[in-house]
């Protein structure tokens, strides 16, 4: 049974009066679910039922299946260490322990990547499960098991799901977690069995989340409906080579092998000569029919129209890309130009204790719980029947360890951004595809959707040669399949092309086989034989060991294009020069070990400079802010001999410093405002270090300059399908063959996800902005008048005005007391449960939820709370975990969580690294046995 100290009032402390962390307890729950829905709805809601779902942390249980006796170790923030003598008893004991802690969000994960989201939610989730079921990442988790991953990774799989279903069984749903509780008054679902596929499948979530610049091929294509090449070649402004150094400055590639691997492998969305593998029969449908393809089930909404050429309805028929994904409980992040993450090593010569520091910290949406699961896995004695000695961050339905430290390496990742997925316009007739000149008939599919307290709906997935068939059910591409430029040998557009996705994740791959590859190296030798495992997402990958080495990689399944395609805009289907014509090989990405200068640091930008290598990794890199950054300061604190300590480490992290301030403020200080009130706010620009601490007014009012900059100067000249959702403009293209004024003005309004907006302020604005600053009568600074607001004409007369609306913007948001501003009153962060918590009841949301915190930070900084400029200044990606390893003494390594180890509500781990992870704090990450014994607060002993 659940024993009395697990229970928690879940209050958050309000520190120094900066936050606000709501003060949820037990008695005032149980009060307002009496006063909404009676006493008889309140009793069943008592205490007993919100702890019944608490995990047993002390005494013993019985564990069917192990070998022997694992003992479960939890700290006072119950991070749980495990020990055991084989492999199969420490991934079964990490399943059990996992499922304890946080199954309800390993079964709404496992439901997403299934597409299988209305058997839990109803059909307020079909729309989703439509467009996960076309990706199909459970069929190819599938196939990877059966086909890809060697029988040590299936062995510790079925372990995992053995020791999940081990905690499942006998129990009903209110005795797993608070969530289902909710969820039995709306419907009767049952949670099912664990299988190991739903391990696999995740990864496939995770790889969406990080697929590179998809959505930038997507905006590129919608901008062209306002505004000319040379007007988006501005909004995509090159890599600053110069400015931001790469990632790779000493290291290398290898020389090829042997020729690249031609043509792609079979499995879904896999293309290789002769089209995809897959099930189901071909579609004759007749020209212009809508709603469904011959040989499958017609009548049933959702189902794929026929064809893309003569269907007038087929607008109403589809959901709009932007909604699904919005809709989607994310995987791991928002994908966008602001969102990354930071890492980087030093190695001995350059720290105090003569031996490396690793640091990391991904951003990532912010989520309750955490996205991020901490334990450490360790075998009493290492050998062949017990392999592991391992701690770190792992995703709760997934066994072994993703990024930490072993006995011997530490290892950190980031987000590359290499450009591993494509979209292709195709050309739609009844009976298939053009390709070639001739018609290819789709693979197809049919799904069916079971929805709970609601009829099974089914659709027919279609794929072409290059992949599934998006534009099925997804809006905004049908847009971008209306809209995308093409040379003048393109078929008759008619009323839009298909848009289909080819991407390396919709093939089988053995990115689990890399995980316990790397849990378990010893060496870079190691290190590298296991990244090049580690197939999609693509990650750049630092490293460091106990003997002082420190060391880069880029592992990958990366595509190699033609001299006609560089991946940034939709290419055309029916053109064979277009297909991917291979992928780089392993040993020819680049790599750094033991660099002169001592130190690597990856921070999303350009992974080697093009005139170095002679592959097309991406067109879309991160710009270099942050990790030029993050460059200066090693180099400010080595500078001279200095070393460098594990809280410079940490230090450096929580950096605000914000380099679009930096160049812009000076220009600022230099206009005459003329009004008081907006002179009161620009002297508190004077004298600041552009710093961005929570109680800055100085932030505040600069981001709101920033902002609204932003706005007269691009948002209000993109187009609809870019700008923030409701909000409707006269606009008016920028032209850059004659005066603005001379545009026809347009009423629009916008059609996005305020988090998902442009443009949303990251440092690819910057840049943007950076090179315009030398053209200050350039047509971006020209906005016209809106009622007592001047316009503009030039660069100072945009800023002028952009300066009066973040004075007045600002005195509505906080009060026209500009002594009473500070960043964090604008900048907050809520924790929210990613399904009942944004969907459900209000007094369900209530008890789930948690928040606000007033951030520090903002965007492209090293701190990076990012904020998107379209939508407001919310935190809406945030540095989901901070680490940093000691090589010299591992137990003197330091973690930090988002929330906590928990994911039941009112559990005193729920929420409980929260708050030192906002004020930037560090937990002691002990590892050696004595160092854990030390620091055990509860231990569960799993008997066979």
């Amino acid at each position: 049974m659940p024993t009395d100290t697990t229970a928690s009032t879940g209050q958050q402390p309000a520190k120094s009066g900066r936050r606000k962390g709501r003060k949820a307890r037990l008695a005032v729950l149980v009060l307002v679910l009496a006063l909404i829905g009676g006493v008889a709805f309140g009793a069943y809601w008592s205490i007993s039922t919100v702890r019944a779902s608490f995990p047993q942390t002390k005494g013993s249980l019985t564990l069917k299946g192990l070998s022997g006796p694992v003992e479960v170790k939890r700290d006072n923030h119950g991070i749980p260490q495990i020990y055991a003598s084989s492999d199969a008893d420490l991934f079964k004991a990490q399943g059990y322990v996992q499922a304890q802690d946080r199954f309800y969000e390993m079964d709404v994960r496992r439901h997403m990547a299934a597409g299988r989201l209305s058997e839990m939610f109803g059909r307020s989730q079909v729309d989703n499960d439509e467009f996960l079921r076309t990706l199909g990442w459970e069929r190819v988790a599938k196939e990877e098991y059966d086909t890809k991953l060697s029988a040590a990774t299936k062995k510790y799989l079925q372990a995992y799901a053995e020791g999940v279903n081990a905690y499942l069984q006998g129990k009903d749903g209110e005795d797993i977690s608070l969530e289902y509780a909710a969820l039995g008054f709306t419907n009767d679902y049952k949670p099912q069995k664990w299988t190991p596929v739903d391990s696999v499948s995740w990864l496939k979530a995770m790889a969406w989340d990080l697929r590179s610049n998809m959505q930038d091929e997507i905006d590129r294509a919608l901008l062209t409906s306002r505004l000319g090449p040379k007007q988006i070649a501005e909004l995509y402004p090159q890599y600053p080579y110069g400015r931001n150094k790469a990632i790779v400055q000493d290291g290398q590639y290898d020389e090829l092998t042997g020729a690249f691997e031609q043509g792609g492998t079979s499995g879904t969305g896999g293309t290789g000569t002769g089209g995809t593998s897959g099930t189901g029969g071909t579609a004759t449908g007749t020209p212009g029919s809508a709603g469904t393809a011959s040989g499958t089930a017609s009548g049933t909404s959702g189902t794929a129209s026929g064809t893309a050429s003569g269907t007038s309805n087929l607008d109403s028929q589809l959901t709009g890309l932007s909604d699904v994904l919005s809709d989607l409980p994310p995987a791991v992040g928002v994908n966008g130009d602001g969102i990354g993450s930071n890492s980087w090593v030093v190695r001995g010569k350059h720290t105090i204790t003569g031996k490396p520091l690793l640091a990391n910290d991904p951003h990532l949406s912010p989520s309750l719980p955490s996205v991020w699961y901490q334990m450490g896995l360790h075998c009493r004695s290492v050998s062949s029947a017990c392999q592991y000695d391992v701690s770190g961050y792992t995703f709760a339905g997934m066994p072994g360890v993703i990024i930490g430290h072993n006995q011997d390496i530490a290892w950190g990742m980031t987000n590359s951004g290499v450009d591993v997925t494509d979209l292709y316009l195709e050309k739609i007739t009844g009976a298939g595809y053009l390709y070639d000149g001739k018609v290819k008939p789709f693979e197809t599919r049919e799904e069916t959707i079971k929805v709970a307290g609601g009829s099974p709906r089914k659709i027919v997935v279609r794929e072409t040669n290059n992949g599934p068939l998006l534009s099925d059910r997804a809006k905004e591409l049908v847009k971008v399949g209306r809209k995308a430029t093409v040379d003048t040998a393109a078929p008759d557009r008619g009323d839009g092309y298909g848009v289909a996705l080819r991407w390396t994740a919709l093939q089988p791959g053995t990115s689990m086989d890399a995980v316990f590859a790397m849990d378990r190296a010893k060496n870079w030798t190691d290190f590298r034989k296991a990244a090049a495992l580690f197939d999609v997402p693509s990650q750049n990958l630092v490293y460091a060991d106990t003997e002082d080495n420190i060391g880069y990689t880029l592992p990958g399944r990366i595509p190699t294009r033609s001299q006609d395609d560089d991946g940034s805009v939709p290419a055309p289907g029916w053109d064979p020069k277009y297909r991917w014509t291979g992928y780089i090989e392993q040993d020819a990405l680049p790599y750094e070990y033991n660099p002169e200068r001592g130190y690597i640091v990856t921070a999303n930008q350009a992974v080697i400079d093009p005139d170095k290598y002679p592959y097309t990794l991406t067109k879309d890199w991160g710009y270099g802010t942050r990790s030029q950054r993050i460059t200066d300061l090693i180099q400010s604190k080595i500078k001279d001999g200095g070393k460098i300590s594990t809280d410079d480490m940490r230090q450096m992290q929580l950096d605000n410093s914000s380099e679009i301030a930096r160049l812009l403020v000076p220009t600022l200080l230099k206009i005459d405002p003329e009004n008081k009130d907006v002179r009161e706010a620009q002297k508190l620009l004077e004298g600041w270090d552009y710093t961005q601490d929570t109680d800055s007014a100085a932030a505040a009012y600069f981001n709101a300059v920033w902002r609204n900059i932003l706005k007269l100067a691009f948002g209000n000249k993109l187009p609809k399908e870019l700008r923030v959702k409701g909000q409707c403009l006269w606009v008016e293209p920028v032209n850059t063959t004659g005066p603005a004024d001379e545009a026809e003005k347009v009423r629009e309004c916008g059609e996005r996800d305020p988090d998902q907006a442009q443009p949303d302020g990251g440092d690819r604005w910057f840049e943007v902005v950076r090179k315009l600053m030398d053209q200050p009568d350039s047509d971006w600074w020209k906005t016209p008048k809106a009622g007592t607001r001047p316009a503009a004409v030039n660069r100072d007369q945009l800023f002028k005005r952009a300066m009066i609306d973040a004075r007045w913007e600002l005195t509505a948001k906080l009060g026209k007391d500009i002594d009473t501003w500070t960043w964090g009153r604008l900048h907050r962060l809520f924790l929210k449960n990613e399904t009942l918590g944004t969907e459900g009841p209000g007094f369900v949301q209530y008890a789930l939820n948690r928040g606000p915190w007033e951030l520090s930070g903002g965007e492209a900084t090293v701190n990076a709370t990012g904020w998107n400029a379209a939508g407001g200044y919310g935190v809406v990606w945030v540095p989901s975990m901070r680490m940093v390893v000691n090589l010299g003494d591992l137990d003197k390594s330091r973690w930090i969580n988002l929330s906590g180890a928990s994911g039941h509500a009112y559990s005193a781990h729920y929420v409980d690294q929260t708050d030192k992870w906002a004020d930037g704090e560090l937990l002691p990450w002990s590892f050696s046995d004595k160092a854990v014994e030390d620091g055990t607060e509860d231990k569960l002993v799993l008997k066979p």
